[in-house]
């Protein structure tokens, strides 16, 4: 596909093929949300509205520019040392030895290590783990009214123990990193750098999840396993965890060869063309670092025999997140 195509059925634009996709994710005049609608209309008014609409990958300009290089420096530092694989390797393995079954280890371990990473102890990780559960529901357009209640209840939590945990940061953590970072680049807004962080997790519990999942299938269905880097590098190509997104036109403009008018959508097929963790401004910054857990819990995988296992997928508009069934 060279230019846009029109969906009339969905009343959009369809964009596919990496040169497309990349055009349209680095375009200056499309948004990562409606201009009408910066925050759902499910979930405005409630906590969980709050913290989407301060979340650095739903805000354009100077709203995402600063607060991203921040988080950017701190998860590519996080990243770069051992104790992220060292802390993936052991969460994961402890949660197998609990006795977790599988398909509940595969969403527990990768934001449970990002949890732990954060600064949160062991015996906070289940409870984290289980509100973000709740937490994600606010971000799918599928999600009921009970699900959106959950989400608005979760996310007070949430908010409340990341505050009191960025209060009292360790030096080494992951959440004193983020401060560090923060403060260094004149990002100040404590409420949006605490959103953030729930926000992180959140990517975590679906995108990472999702890599690692897509990763489990591919063992399953015959994918060698003994590089686990070298798996998920794989996977991340053939079978990415998000497929699509989508771009909102700020004004007229022109995208791919055609006239795109103001608060039209384009649906960007961020699979099709190789760009699982996006492209561009909005890229995801913690694409190194998901990769490296959803690796590492693969590894811990190697210590207990995986047995076989049946999947569907997890109803979504954007991802493609397997739900194991033993």
């Amino acid at each position: 596909m060279q230019n846009l195509e029109w969906d009339a059925g969905r009343g959009l634009w369809v964009a596919a093929g990496a040169a497309l996709v990349e055009e349209v994710l680095g375009h200056t005049m499309l948004r990562v949300r409606p201009p009408t609608e910066p925050v759902p209309a499910a979930i405005a008014g409630g906590s969980a509205g709050e913290v989407f609409g301060a979340l650095v990958r739903m805000n354009d300009g100077d709203r995402h520019a600063v607060p991203k290089l921040a988080l950017q420096r701190a998860l590519a530092l996080a990243a770069s040392g051992e104790l992220a694989r060292q802390r993936a390797q052991s969460v994961a393995q402890r949660l197998l030895a609990e006795g977790r079954p599988i398909g509940a280890w595969a969403f527990e371990a990768p934001v449970s290590t990002v949890a732990s990473l954060l600064g949160f102890a062991d015996a906070q990780l289940p409870a984290v783990a289980r509100w973000m559960g709740d937490f994600v529901a606010c971000l799918s357009p599928l999600s009921n009214a009970e699900q959106v209640g959950q989400a608005h209840a979760a996310s007070l939590r949430l908010l409340a123990a990341m505050r009191e945990l960025l209060q009292a940061a360790a030096e080494g953590s992951l959440a004193a990193a983020v401060a560090k970072e923060a403060a260094a680049a004149g990002w100040q807004d404590d409420h949006a750098i605490i959103a953030n962080l729930v926000g992180l997790l959140s990517q975590t519990y679906e995108a990472t999840a999702g890599l690692l999942g897509n990763s489990m299938v591919a063992l399953q269905q015959g994918a060698p396993g003994d590089d686990p880097d070298a798996l998920v590098a794989q996977v991340m190509q053939s079978d990415p965890p998000i497929v699509n997104t989508r771009r909102f036109a700020a004004e007229r403009c022109q995208v791919g060869g055609v006239t795109v008018e103001a608060g039209q959508a384009i649906l960007v097929m961020l699979g099709d063309a190789r760009r699982g963790f996006g492209h561009g401004r909005h890229a995801c910054p913690g694409q190194q670092l998901a990769q490296q857990i959803a690796a590492d819990c693969i590894e811990a995988l190697r210590s207990k025999p995986l047995p076989q296992l049946s999947w569907t997928y997890r109803a979504s508009v954007n991802a493609r997140i397997p739900e194991f069934h033993q």
